[in-house]
């Protein structure tokens, strides 16, 4: 699927794969383009449509920078951060005993 449209009003571009988006969720995409830390660029799916935190339907990829809630303030969707001790040299390749430990936990 092509790009449809494109927006450069930001610190990186935003990439937008709808014709059908509304003007407010346009000016919302160019706020986030923006931000120092979005990196390359942003992206918004055809199901693209206004948010409260961020347009819901958008991909803000980030460079050193993690926003947990950018889109679930909106939908609900939980997501938490937490800072560790841990570092990625000390991980192990497959993370997916980590990921069971995690979720053991919060049953």
């Amino acid at each position: 699927m092509p790009i449809k449209k494109s927006l450069t009003k930001g610190e990186v571009p935003v990439h937008i794969w709808t014709t059908d988006i509304e003007p407010e969720a346009e000016k919302q995409l160019s706020n986030i383009a923006q931000l120092p830390f979005v990196h390359h660029h942003v992206a918004a799916m055809p199901d693209v449509h206004l948010g409260l935190g961020a347009t819901v339907g958008s991909v803000i990829p980030t460079h050193k920078a993690i926003i947990p809630a950018s889109v679930g303030v909106d939908i609900g969707c939980g997501m938490m951060a937490i800072k560790t001790s841990l570092h990625a040299g000390l991980l192990p390749d497959n993370l997916s005993k980590v990921r069971a430990a995690i979720e053991a936990k919060c049953l």
